[in-house]
């Protein structure tokens, strides 16, 4: 037995409240249970209950035993004083505040629906179980799960929509400035995600967009700054880059002391840092008023012709400065394309479209247009219910599900863990 049981409990009136009583016999009426609080004090605010013939408004806190009141040093604390329920799941003591008047407590151990209870215990013997549901995940009706992973997927895009957020405070809500630091760090991946955002903010925005027209520039702008341009080679190409952004370093005043240098151990060619940052580079060069077709576009296939690059010319037999293999087109990938929709684009389109007020409805449309991703969380999701994955907003939901709730053992927090405790 957990305390989250038992807030939820409280929080849904759960229990058998028909003739409900303290335990000290007086008789109680809920008439608002109050603001569940998740952070330090009183488990719930601003309740109203009527004990006896008197309505009492204040806080109520929560416990698995009376006692616990007095292990957690209540009795001392000035922020319990307003408590005006102690709701326990066993009373084992007296409780009283800090000026000695007695808490009115209601013991909820038997009046609880047995069924209830041992289908929560159920759900948390988890065992050896990926999911504490798992064996029910493909059980739950069809309705419950598509509005359930609606919900979770908007959460997934709030969540996101904090960096932007932060991202525009730094910048001096620069709309133009933020989408290119969430591209790069799209393009980082996961490896270089962070590396390529501290990239992008090294500089000011101003000087990439005034440079825009030059891929050249861009190209030495971005490797310069990533601290790619330190080493020496005989190559041509690589001392041009360089003595380019000697230039642009001397012109623009740039300083790299913040970048975290991006990693190329265990990367497979195609996502070595060299290779995506030039590809950001030739993507801006290649889209005149990029901004305003990122946030017009109003299809998927708008967005694979904009993102759809080929590196061409030095590009075409170098991976890396130095090192020349046999002429191999570098294009985006299709796959490569849908991360980036899905952890850049919509995130910020989602961010933008709610600053000004515009409908949700472009990007869920758009969502549900992308492949579900392939990994390993998305997959075992399929095995337990198969096609609940299908399009990137189920698969980005369901990994808001399994990180957020699942592996915190936060069944009580999410609609299917609910459904589940609920006896038939």
């Amino acid at each position: 037995m957990q305390e989250d049981f038992l807030h939820y409990i409280w929080k849904f009136q759960k229990y058998n409240f028909t003739n409900a009583i303290t335990t000290a016999g007086e008789s109680i009426l809920v008439q608002e249970v109050g603001f569940h609080n998740q952070l330090s004090g009183p488990d719930f605010f601003n309740s109203k209950i009527k004990i006896g013939d008197q309505l009492w408004a204040g806080n109520l806190e929560i416990h698995l035993k009376s006692s616990d009141w007095y292990i957690h040093k209540h009795e001392t604390d000035k922020s319990y004083d307003n408590v005006i329920l102690h709701v326990v799941w066993e009373h084992d003591v007296d409780i009283y505040r800090a000026d000695n008047s007695p808490v009115a407590t209601l013991e909820l151990k038997d009046k609880v629906p047995p069924g209830m209870v041992q289908n929560y215990e159920r759900l948390l013997s988890r065992g050896f179980k990926w999911i504490n549901c798992e064996d029910s995940f493909g059980q739950f009706s069809d309705f419950e799960t598509v509005h359930w992973l609606e919900r979770l997927y908007f959460e997934r895009l709030e969540e996101k929509s904090v960096l932007i957020s932060q991202l525009l405070l730094k910048t001096g809500n620069n709309w133009e400035a933020v989408l290119f630091q969430v591209l790069a760090k799209s393009f980082g991946l996961n490896v270089n995600g962070e590396s390529f955002l501290s990239i992008a903010q090294s500089f000011d925005f101003n000087i990439f967009r005034k440079n825009q027209d030059h891929l050249f520039k861009l190209e030495a702008l971005l490797l310069g700054q990533a601290g790619l341009l330190e080493k020496e080679y005989e190559d041509a190409w690589f001392q041009k880059l360089k003595s380019e952004y000697r230039y642009l370093q001397h012109k623009y005043q740039l300083s790299a002391a913040q970048v975290i240098k991006p990693k190329f151990f265990r990367l497979r060619p195609d996502n070595f840092p060299v290779i995506r940052l030039v590809q950001l580079a030739k993507l801006y060069a290649d889209t005149p008023s990029f901004f305003e077709k990122i946030t017009h576009a109003g299809s998927t296939a708008d967005f694979y012709q904009i993102f759809e690059v080929t590196l061409k010319d030095y590009w075409n037999m170098h991976y890396h400065f130095g090192k020349e293999h046999l002429p191999r087109k570098k294009k985006t990938s299709r796959a490569f394309i849908e991360l980036v929709f899905i952890n850049a684009v919509l995130p910020f389109r989602f961010a933008y479209f709610n600053h000004f007020g515009k409908p949700e409805d472009a990007v869920t449309e758009l969502a549900e247009h992308i492949p579900a991703e392939e990994n390993s969380v998305i997959h075992k999701f399929n095995l337990l219910r198969p096609g609940v994955a299908v399009n990137s907003m189920q698969s980005q939901a369901l990994l808001q599900l399994k990180k957020n709730y699942c592996d915190l053992n936060r069944c009580l927090h999410c609609d299917l863990g609910i459904k589940y405790i609920r006896p038939a």
